[in-house]
C-alpha cells in the first residue's frame, strides 16, 4: 500500500501536471487554429477543416514542449505545499528534501515512459494524418519526396513540366543510379534520362555519363545539367521530420535508409531521444524542485514563473547549441542528444548533495 504522505504527494504534483498541461493544451490548440486559418484563407475549404488540423496537430505540439511543462509544474507544486506550509509538516515528520524530489522523480519517470510508449504513438499517427490532409492544400504539394525499399524517388514540376526521378542511392552530394522521365504539361513523356551519377549539392544538378532518349533517339553525353526544386540540403530536410512516425514506422524507414545507401545516424539519433525522453522529464522536475529550494520561499508567483520560463530558455538554447554542433561539426550525432542531458545531470547531481540543508 502506498503510504499516505506519499499518496498526498502524488496526488498534489499530479493535480498541478494536469493543471498546466490544460493550459498549455488550451494556448497550442489558440496559436494552432489561428495558424491553420492562416494557412487556408485562399482555400476553397470546409468550415471545420482548420479546428480538425489543430486537433491532429496538438498532441504532436504538446510533445515537444512536455518537458518545459514538467518543469512549470514541479514549480507549482512547490508553490503549493511551501503556501501551505506543508514543507515544513514534512520535515517534523522526516520526509526530507530528498525524499520528496525522489517520490516526485520517479512518478515522472513512470509519466515518462507512459508518454513514450503510448502518447508518442498516438501523437505520432495524428501528426502523419495531418501532415497527408494539409498536403492536399499544399502551394507546393507538387514537390514530393521519399524514401522506399526501393530506394529514393521524387516528384517534381519545373517549368510545366513534371519529372519522375528515381535512385538507388544517396551518398554525401551525389544520387546513384538515376532514372528521370521528364513529361510536358499534357502529361505527354518527353524524354528518358538515365545516368551513374548525378552531384545534387545546388538545385542545378550535374549528371555524369548520361543517356538522354527522346522521340525513338538515344543520345550519350560526358555531363548534362539538370535543373531541379530540389537539392541535397532540401532533400534531408524532408527525410529529417520524423514526428509523423511512431516507432514501427521508424524501424521501417530505417530498414528503407540502409538499403537506399542513406546515413542512418539521424534516425538513431531521433530514436536515442525517444529513449533518453523519460530521463530528459526527470531531470526537468529535478531542476524545478532544486530552483524552488534554493532561491528561497518568500518570492513571488510571478517570480517563480519567470525563473521557470528562463530556466526553460536555456536549456532550449542549450539543446539548440549542441544540434548546431554535431550538424557543422565532424562530431557522432548521439552527442546532440545525451550531451545536454550530461550538462543538466551533473548541475542537478552537484546540488542534490546539500539540498537537505535548505
Amino acid at each position: 500500500m502506498i503510504k499516505n504522505y506519499k499518496r498526498y504527494i502524488y496526488k498534489t504534483y499530479l493535480y498541478n501536471l494536469l493543471k498546466v498541461s490544460l493550459v498549455f493544451i488550451s494556448l497550442s490548440i489558440i496559436m494552432n487554429l489561428f495558424e491553420e486559418i492562416d494557412f487556408l484563407k485562399e482555400s476553397d475549404n470546409p468550415i471545420f477543416l482548420p479546428l480538425i488540423l489543430t486537433v491532429l496537430n496538438t498532441p504532436s505540439v504538446i510533445f515537444e514542449i512536455f518537458p518545459f511543462i514538467f518543469l512549470i509544474s514541479g514549480i507549482f507544486f512547490f508553490i503549493e505545499i511551501i503556501d501551505k506550509n506543508e514543507l515544513e509538516i514534512f520535515k517534523l515528520y522526516g520526509l526530507t528534501n530528498t525524499k520528496i524530489i525522489k517520490i516526485i522523480s520517479i512518478a515522472t519517470f513512470s509519466i515518462g515512459l507512459l508518454i513514450i510508449i503510448l502518447f508518442y504513438n498516438f501523437s505520432a499517427s495524428l501528426k502523419f494524418l495531418y501532415l497527408d490532409i494539409k498536403n492536399d492544400y499544399a502551394k507546393d504539394d507538387k514537390y514530393l519526396a521519399v524514401v522506399t525499399s526501393n530506394g529514393l524517388w521524387i516528384k517534381d514540376e519545373i517549368n510545366e513540366s513534371t519529372n519522375f526521378i528515381s535512385a538507388d542511392k544517396i551518398e554525401n552530394d551525389n544520387l546513384h543510379n538515376v532514372f528521370i522521365s521528364k513529361f510536358d504539361k499534357n502529361f505527354n513523356l518527353e524524354k528518358v534520362i538515365v545516368a551513374n551519377k548525378a552531384n545534387i549539392k545546388n538545385k542545378i544538378w550535374i549528371l555524369d555519363n548520361p543517356t538522354v532518349s527522346s522521340n525513338n533517339k538515344t543520345q550519350n553525353l560526358n555531363k548534362l545539367e539538370f535543373k531541379s526544386n530540389f537539392d541535397h540540403e532540401r532533400i534531408l530536410s524532408i527525410f529529417e521530420n520524423f514526428s509523423s512516425l511512431n516507432i514501427l514506422k521508424l524501424e521501417q524507414l530505417k530498414k528503407d535508409y540502409e538499403s537506399l545507401g542513406y546515413n542512418t545516424d539521424v534516425i538513431n539519433g531521433f530514436k536515442h531521444r525517444l529513449y533518453s525522453y523519460p530521463i530528459y522529464l526527470t531531470l526537468m522536475i529535478c531542476i524545478a524542485s532544486l530552483l524552488m529550494l534554493n532561491i528561497g520561499y518568500n518570492k513571488s508567483k510571478i517570480f517563480h514563473i519567470t525563473l521557470g520560463i528562463l530556466v526553460s530558455v536555456i536549456i532550449y538554447y542549450i539543446n539548440y547549441f549542441f544540434k548546431a554542433i554535431i550538424e557543422t561539426q565532424d562530431v557522432p550525432y548521439i552527442i546532440s542528444i545525451w550531451g545536454p542531458q550530461l550538462i543538466l545531470l551533473m548541475i542537478v547531481t552537484m546540488n542534490l548533495i546539500k539540498i537537505n540543508e535548505k
